[in-house]
């Protein structure tokens, strides 16, 4: 069971995968299959699963049909498809920040649907109020979302804590051009730093006190800690210190 909550609430099933908005033509990656109660969900929804279940005995119990391909192994050593795709998951807990960074990373992925803690999907999703670095950082390119909450009695074992369905949407054009996310990046992890105790005094560092201040009062930030700036804030103060 590699420490596997399985969801086997028939309720919680649908609603995983009415989150992952599938259409007829879909392919779907399944992380961590498990015993097939999200796949065969899946199967009905898709034209085509891969599910990946790393336990051998699971992999051979996982119902057969010819839209469904079964490979034993681990998800995250495994390479995206070319084409367009989406991630459908349970995998336990632990693995969760990787497999986001394996999202992130496969270029062709179009949506990501995550069964995560909720308070991981609750965190990166700027429910708390508070937005992650991460969140940020990617946020030109994929729509962080979370779309929806299980109880943790939908689990066997039942889990200590409820879940979240975290969604991860790639964008059809980023919001920064390609060719300089990259300085988008790096203005968010120097915002990110902590040095001078907020966004505008680390910003001022790199960008000069007065193109800061300028910028930050253009967004309505005086003191303000770098989780508690919006997405949309950090977009506008890449395009305002940005400019020659």
């Amino acid at each position: 069971m590699l420490g596997q909550n399985f969801l086997t609430d028939p309720r919680a099933v649908r609603r995983v995968v009415d989150a992952a908005e599938l259409s007829a033509g879909d392919l779907v990656y399944e992380a961590g299959a498990g015993r097939g109660r999200l796949t065969a969900e899946l199967v009905r929804r898709a034209a085509r699963v891969v599910a990946y279940e790393i336990d051998p005995g699971m992999a051979r119990d996982l119902p057969r049909h010819d839209r469904l391909s079964v490979r034993t192994g681990d998800f995250l050593a495994a390479a995206p498809p070319d084409g367009p795709f989406q991630v459908v998951s349970n995998i336990p807990y632990v693995l969760t920040s990787a497999l986001v960074t394996w999202c992130l990373r496969a270029p062709s992925l179009r949506r990501a649907t995550l069964i995560t803690q909720w308070e991981y999907a609750r965190k990166r999703t700027g429910d708390y109020g508070r937005w992650s670095k991460l969140t940020v950082r990617t946020w030109p390119s994929v729509v962080w979302e979370l779309a929806g909450h299980l109880p943790r009695t939908a689990f066997r074992p039942v889990p200590r804590v409820d879940a979240g369905i975290l969604r991860l949407t790639r964008r059809p054009v980023p919001l920064v051009p390609p060719a300089r996310l990259a300085r988008y990046e790096s203005m968010v992890e120097c915002g990110f730093s902590g040095v001078g105790g907020s966004v505008r005094a680390s910003l001022g560092r790199r960008y000069g006190t007065r193109r800061a201040d300028a910028a930050c009062r253009a967004v309505r930030l005086h003191d303000t800690p770098a989780g508690e700036v919006w997405p949309e804030q950090w977009l506008t103060l890449f395009r305002l210190l940005s400019l020659e």
